[in-house]
């Protein structure tokens, strides 16, 4: 948040710095002038330098704590401080303020600004069920993100926005957009729209513009996503429904399945199990079970204390529960042997 706030300090200077720079020109030229200059009438004695710099301040708002002078040249000085000061105030101060204040009005063109700073941060292009969900992942990781979403009215566009990032609206597959968001000092981009042509099309542009960046693209078609992921050579290639199908088909054998995924043709599935009061297993060592089976025990948690680098020599006991990493055949095997197993 401390990076953000900093962030957005910045593109605010950045963006109104011109009339900035204008308001401090004209409260010190006129505090020069004045100090220097202006002679206090029926006297020799001239403000010092703080007292002038305060009469140009008032001056700027049509307060004189100055008397007018008699010097036609000053008279003049008199009339343009107020001139160009309020128009520099009300073009770049109560801007720069108001923005401050008020960062949902900003609009598309803070949101491009505010992207323009961001280096070697990750693009998630659409906003969708999943995108969100991977930007949330991304920001656990403490990441930093920049969106770009095609439907201004999309279901996740209010909730990108409440997580403090860049949202850019528009359409990705467009090249000039992907270049609003920074691909050229990004790291990764995310293509996960509900198109996978859209989608292959970001990637193919992402990689010419930036030939180093990383690619991870959502899409359904599982034999296409091997042929790009091997023909363009975009990093990784995902099937969405890849990646789910196995979880549900492991899921209808009544075995407990957490997560289940491929490696190459092999699928591997994260099991857990809860030995049984009176299961053959209370009493075996982790090492017994990785040994008696082609298993490999990722978690292990008895009563409030849990592990996740599992001793070998630890034995348990009835209520533990561990976490396996295994083929179905061998989850259904283990299971047998805790308690019943019935495959479907």
């Amino acid at each position: 948040m401390l990076r953000a706030q900093i962030r957005d300090l910045r593109v605010l200077l950045l963006e109104s710095w011109r009339s900035l720079l204008l308001f401090v020109l004209i409260l010190l030229g006129g505090a020069l002038i004045f100090h220097y200059v202006y002679v206090y009438p029926g006297t020799q004695t001239s403000p010092s330098f703080g007292q002038a710099l305060h009469a140009t301040f008032a001056l700027i708002f049509f307060e004189t704590l100055l008397p007018l002078p008699s010097q036609w040249y000053l008279q003049i000085v008199f009339y343009l401080v107020p001139v160009l000061g309020l128009a520099a105030v009300a073009d770049g101060v109560l801007r720069f303020g108001s923005a401050l204040l008020n960062k949902q009005s900003r609009g598309q063109k803070w949101q491009i600004a505010m992207a323009s700073t961001y280096k070697n941060h990750i693009i998630v292009c659409g906003t969708g069920k999943v995108g969100y969900r991977v930007i949330l992942e991304l920001l656990k990781f403490d990441r930093e993100v920049v969106a770009i979403e095609a439907d201004e009215d999309g279901r996740f566009v209010e909730k990108v926005k409440n997580l403090g990032i860049p949202l850019l609206i528009g359409n990705a597959h467009r090249s000039e957009n992907i270049i609003k968001a920074g691909v050229k000092h990004a790291d990764a981009i995310i293509p996960c729209t509900n198109d996978e042509l859209t989608n292959l099309d970001i990637a193919l542009d992402a990689r010419d513009i930036n030939p180093d960046i990383k690619v991870v693209m959502r899409m359904f078609d599982n034999d296409l996503a091997r042929r790009v992921e091997k023909g363009f050579g975009i990093h990784t290639a995902f099937s969405t429904s890849a990646l789910a199908a196995p979880i549900f088909a492991a899921s209808a054998l009544r075995l407990n399945i957490r997560h289940s995924f491929y490696v190459g043709d092999d699928l591997l599935n994260l099991g857990e199990l809860v030995i049984a009061p009176q299961s053959p297993l209370a009493g075996w060592t982790v090492k017994q079970l990785t040994t008696n089976h082609e298993l490999s025990v990722v978690y292990h948690q008895s009563g409030d204390e849990a592990d996740m680098h599992t001793d070998l020599d630890r034995v348990l006991h009835a209520g533990d529960k561990i976490l396996l990493l295994a083929s179905v055949d061998t989850l259904c095997q283990v299971n047998e042997l805790n308690e019943s197993c019935e495959e479907q």
